[in-house]
């Protein structure tokens, strides 16, 4: 074979090799996604606790402070009376106490108030986040919890290291599904719409987010029906390993 034979079939084959890579490692459909928090923590680990101090209500009255804190959440919105997610937890907290006439003494209030601050993470999260990671996929949590709720959260779960930032609506002043909160991603991470995934745990922040323009997957981890709202997600799931071979798989050409 001539010097020029064997560089040719030399180029030819490196140029396979490389397209194999390619095929193998391909370029992900974003370059970053936004978790809301309850898509990573599970928002009913406090269960345990609330029947510590209730003892035989835990579900029913985690679940009832869990729909009065959303339903603070936009009606504070709609009257532009804010307050921050940590204010609302426990005015949510009281209202639930009082609307299931159960004895909250201050001790056991701030014991729930803390418990707030040591979620613990769905199964599935850690090896999702490390595969996006490992992919080159920006990881933010987009929140209405406070900056401080996030991170309290993050570091006593020990997965402060796998997020890239963490955005507080409170930033500005608004909460979900207002489009000035999702507005956050983009500012936070300078990309546009169509770079981002948006991962939502509620119905609602689903129909908000792809309201707003962004490809969203309803991560549903309570198996609800959809937002009769006339918007659908792109992708409903219960798992993040559907999101994540979502968000890996190429783009179409």
């Amino acid at each position: 074979m001539s010097m020029r034979s064997w560089f040719i079939t030399g180029t030819v084959l490196a140029m396979l090799l490389a397209n194999d890579a390619v095929a193998a490692n391909p370029t992900p459909r974003f370059k970053a996604v936004a978790f809301d928090y309850f898509v990573i923590f599970n928002a009913n680990s406090i269960v345990p606790e609330v029947d510590r101090v209730f003892p035989g209500k835990g579900l029913e009255f985690t679940t009832a402070w869990r729909i009065k804190q959303f339903d603070y959440c936009f009606l504070r919105s709609l009257t532009g009376d804010y307050a921050d997610f940590s204010q609302i937890t426990a005015d949510s907290l009281d209202y639930t106490a009082a609307q299931m006439q159960l004895q909250l003494t201050p001790e056991n209030r701030t014991h729930l108030l803390n418990a707030f601050l040591n979620l613990t993470p769905w199964p599935d999260v850690v090896p999702a986040l490390q595969q996006l990671k490992a992919a080159g996929v920006r990881i933010i949590a987009l929140s209405n919890l406070t900056p401080t709720q996030l991170r309290a959260n993050a570091d006593h779960a020990g997965l402060t290291n796998l997020f890239d930032d963490f955005v507080a609506t409170d930033v500005n002043r608004s909460f979900k599904p207002e489009p000035r909160a999702y507005e956050l991603e983009m500012t936070t991470l300078h990309l546009k719409k169509d770079e981002i995934c948006f991962a939502a745990f509620g119905g609602w922040d689903a129909y908000g987010a792809k309201r707003f323009g962004y490809t969203t997957v309803w991560v549903n981890r309570f198996n609800l029906p959809e937002e009769k709202l006339g918007t659908s997600p792109d992708l409903t799931t219960s798992k993040l390993d559907s999101l994540v071979n979502f968000i890996l798989r190429p783009s179409p050409r």
